[in-house]
């Protein structure tokens, strides 16, 4: 409790976590406790810098250190709603900056290691999505990337299963990353918008909605004459998969549009491919 990042036991437990390989993986019940320690948010910020960045490093290689053993996923819950939730909550600063980016790139590898199973995920995914959104308004790039990326990760095992209006505090944050300085966070954007999309289920009644989903095609359509001829070409993939949703709506959303678009090439296009791929009849949406 009294440790700082000057300390040398500090400097001696991350040395020892990062060099003792698949022993870790066995002594998970000393570990996360002390990290859990040090990672509140009370703590000198430099060292949960420190901290954080340790474990990013054995969670890059967690089946040879702390899940060596397969038991990481005992710890994944607190891990994640006592550790790295309250550490992305805002604070001014940039060391508070630097610290919700390498949570949130924490974050990420856990993620990325496949130690969570689909119902994990669901469990911390009511705490932890909020947070997370708020993460894409920061300032790295980086940051704002993974941001979308773990939005991504955590929608895939909740198809069909959020409730509309937990799925309409989402999109708006994604939406608006379409015109972030950075090209590859708009198209992390664009493939999060599409797993969005497929969450969609009977529940999402679309005379309710109607106005969220008018939003997001009036949104999505503008990039649909977007200067990067590359981002036309994936969003014009994301409407093909959103059509479905309600077919109706989007046709006269690119009907409204098409004459201020440079090309209507793009626009042509998806209105055939609505009018020939939809297998039922158009969705009435009014």
């Amino acid at each position: 409790n009294h440790w700082t990042s000057y300390s040398v036991e500090q400097t001696q437990f991350e040395v020892i976590a990062t060099e003792s390989g698949p022993v870790m993986g066995e002594t998970l019940h000393l570990f996360m406790p002390i990290v859990k320690s040090c990672l509140q948010t009370t703590r000198e910020p430099q060292m949960r810098l420190k901290v954080f960045t340790m474990l990013s490093k054995l969670l890059l290689k967690a089946s040879e250190t702390v899940n060596s053993q397969g038991q990481l996923h005992s710890y994944s819950e607190s891990f994640i709603n006592d550790m790295i939730v309250p550490n992305l909550k805002w604070q001014a600063g940039r060391t508070a900056g630097a610290i919700r980016t390498v949570a949130v790139s924490c974050l990420w590898v856990l993620l990325q290691s496949e130690t969570l199973s689909q119902q994990e995920i669901l469990r911390v995914e009511d705490n932890l999505m909020p947070q997370v959104i708020t993460t894409l308004e920061e300032d790295s790039k980086m940051c704002r990337l993974m941001s979308c990326r773990i939005i991504r990760a955590l929608l895939s095992p909740c198809e069909g299963q959020l409730h509309p209006d937990k799925l309409n505090k989402i999109y708006p944050e994604l939406l608006k990353r379409l015109d972030d300085a950075s090209d590859e966070v708009r198209v992390a954007a664009v493939k999060t918008l599409y797993q969005w999309f497929k969450c969609i289920n009977e529940e999402y009644e679309r005379t309710t909605y109607k106005g969220h989903l008018e939003f997001l095609y009036k949104g999505l359509l503008v990039h649909l004459d977007d200067p990067d001829a590359s981002l036309q070409l994936i969003v014009l993939d994301l409407l093909k998969e959103a059509s479905a949703v309600c077919p109706s709506l989007l046709l006269q959303e690119i009907e409204l549009v098409r004459h201020k678009h440079r090309s209507p090439a793009n626009c042509d296009q998806l209105f055939h491919y609505i009018q020939t791929y939809t297998s039922s009849p158009p969705t009435q949406c009014t």
